[in-house]
């Protein structure tokens, strides 16, 4: 890595970026006045744009609704509805609106849509014989103005309790940007609130859980911290900074993400973070941001000041020598942290570091073989085992380890140990595992499985078991002979559903997950809703259905194609 000397560090000049009313940092300028609020309740918020969540940063802010759902959700601004979206999971129920302006607001979690646009989905779905959609709409068809109600809050999907989930993404890239930058801004006089810092030697060895951290407590409020044990600390060589750091808005008592850091030495700024605006395949780039070691050991989100050679993510608007600082001198230098959120309020700690020269070591020698490089796609193999990780995935180089563990009982190979789970990838990549022999017939059913219990998926190829996998660790092969599990409701044979709204039953699967589930009444495909908390699978009745006696079939099939079959007739 090419590092400068903290002598020429000073003399550097950093990037020049604009800064708002609040003095914040952006590098853009957006429309002020032009979108409303999505609901008529005061705003406040839940969870904030760029807040730390785990493997993302949070792409909008959601609104709080009261605990409850069924509150009226209002087009923020004229235009047409561009994408109607339900999942299994994710945002549950998901409505899209394209403006003129050059910007897309997304309103997620939906408990219902209007009218139009349920009829609209409802005839996709029937169409598709699919309860997930994703339906791209012409700009014709359903046209909205400022204010119209499009939708009713709810808590669909993968939500954690009732609330709105609001984004306002460029059209043209699909970046998602900060709403409060628009000028939808919450009451916030409350200063982020900052509670640990820590100091990397980070030598000349790429970034892992090895590198040398120290950690040191600080207190105070109101926007002014110090060490709670008051001392200079001893600096030497490539040195980086991070902090743990929350905001809280003057609305609500959650503890939310901040805007923005800025770090200083000597009054020379050399790095800055900002949560402005991040695109979607950028998010995973969150575990290059934090100390993700830190976090896997004991889920605390430390925030690394200085930036992996890999990290390809929009909220480094400026930095010199990526936030690293080559102290060689024998000076006392002042290193303050500056932290605000999007409403201006700052919170700010400065430590003194005592700077010396690092000794000279002799540079440890990489087996060709098991050292990765960040920036090009890397191979592993044995007769047993191959890896393959795509450039772009690695967000700094990397000592590759591999190792073997014994055969777990009931699984089909060896336990093969990946590198370690300590180290963040971006998105997957390959694993090819060989089975042992005696995996016979059952080949078609094989799939690769963590030690966590995840299961990877998986098909044959070339005498491998092949999968695309999303962390590194430890893997081995199982076999899902297993149907689908179906646990019926209110549901059963001869059974009485007049006085009933819905049919419901529960599904689940042991292993490789539900890969589809159709439901019939006397033959004809019916519409069954999945829930995502309580895997509960349900048909509404409505007037199409006559009274008098019904058979109800639904068939549910996992990823290894096992399929469980439930039958019964009732009475409507």
């Amino acid at each position: 890595m090419r590092l400068i000397s903290f002598v020429l560090l000073v003399a550097c000049a950093g990037m020049l970026l604009t800064a708002n009313a609040q003095n914040i940092v952006q590098t853009k300028t957006y429309p002020k006045n032009y979108f409303r609020y999505p609901l008529d309740l005061p705003p406040t918020t839940a969870g904030s744009f760029g807040e730390l969540r785990p493997n993302h940063f949070h792409s909008g802010l959601d609104f709080k609704t009261n605990g409850t759902v069924g509150f009226p959700v209002h087009a923020a601004a004229d235009g047409y509805i561009s994408r109607i979206r339900v999942q299994f999971g994710g945002f549950g129920n998901a409505l899209y609106i394209t403006h003129p302006n050059g910007y897309t607001t997304v309103y997620g979690h939906l408990q219902r849509f209007a009218v139009e646009i349920e009829k609209l989905l409802k005839e996709k779905q029937y169409q598709l014989q699919s309860f997930e959609a994703d339906i791209d709409v012409t700009p014709l068809q359903l046209k909205v103005c400022q204010g119209d109600i499009v939708a009713w809050s709810g808590n669909a999907g993968a939500s954690e309790g009732p609330h709105l989930h609001f984004e306002i993404r460029d059209t043209q890239t699909q970046e998602t940007i900060n709403p409060q930058l628009f000028g939808l801004t919450i009451k916030d006089k409350v200063p982020p609130g900052l509670s640990t810092i820590c100091i990397y030697n980070l030598g000349n060895e790429p970034f892992s859980e090895k590198t040398t951290r120290r950690l040191f407590g600080i207190k105070g409020g109101a926007g002014h911290y110090y060490l709670m044990k008051p001392q200079v600390i001893n600096v030497s060589g490539p040195t980086g900074f991070g902090i743990t750091a929350t905001d809280m808005n003057s609305t609500s008592f959650n503890h939310n993400g901040i805007y923005s850091v800025e770090l200083k030495v000597d009054d020379q700024t050399v790095y800055t973070f900002a949560v402005e605006r991040f695109a979607f395949d950028q998010t995973h780039a969150i575990n290059a941001y934090i100390d993700y070691p830190i976090y896997l050991t004991s889920h605390r989100f430390i925030q690394k000041c200085f930036i992996l050679p890999g990290s390809k993510i929009t909220v480094y608007p400026q930095s010199i020598d990526r936030g690293i600082i080559n102290f060689t001198d024998n000076n006392t230098h002042l290193v303050s942290y500056i932290v605000k959120d999007i409403a201006g309020n700052t919170a700010i700690v400065s430590v003194e570091v005592k700077s010396s020269p690092p000794k000279l070591q002799q540079p440890t020698a990489k087996p060709a073989a098991t050292f990765f490089h960040y920036d090009k796609q890397n191979e592993f193999g044995t007769d047993k085992v191959k890896v393959v990780i795509p450039t772009g995935n690695l967000y700094d180089d990397l000592d590759f380890s591999y190792a073997i563990l014994p055969e777990k009982k009931g699984t089909y190979s060896e336990v093969h140990r990946i590198d370690n789970r300590m180290t963040p990838i971006n998105d997957t990549f390959e694993l090819w595992i060989k089975p042992d022999n005696s995996i016979g017939h059952l080949a078609n059913k094989a799939v690769i499985v963590n030690t966590d219990g995840t299961c990877e998926g998986g098909d044959m190829e070339n005498g491998y078991v092949k999968a695309k996998v999303r962390t590194f660790g430890d893997y081995y092969i199982k076999v899902d002979t297993v149907p689908p599990t179906v646990r019926p409701i209110n549901i059963r044979e001869g059974a009485n559903l007049s006085k009933m709204k819905r049919l419901s039953l529960k599904i689940g699967d042991n292993l490789s997950g539900i890969k589809s589930y159709a439901g019939k009444i006397d033959d004809k495909w019916v519409l069954m809703e999945w829930d995502y908390k309580t895997h509960v699978l349900s048909y509404s009745f409505d007037q199409t259905l006559s009274p008098g006696r019904h058979q109800f079939e639904l068939t549910v099939t996992d990823f290894k194609d096992n399929i469980a079959h439930f039958t019964a007739n009732f009475i409507r």
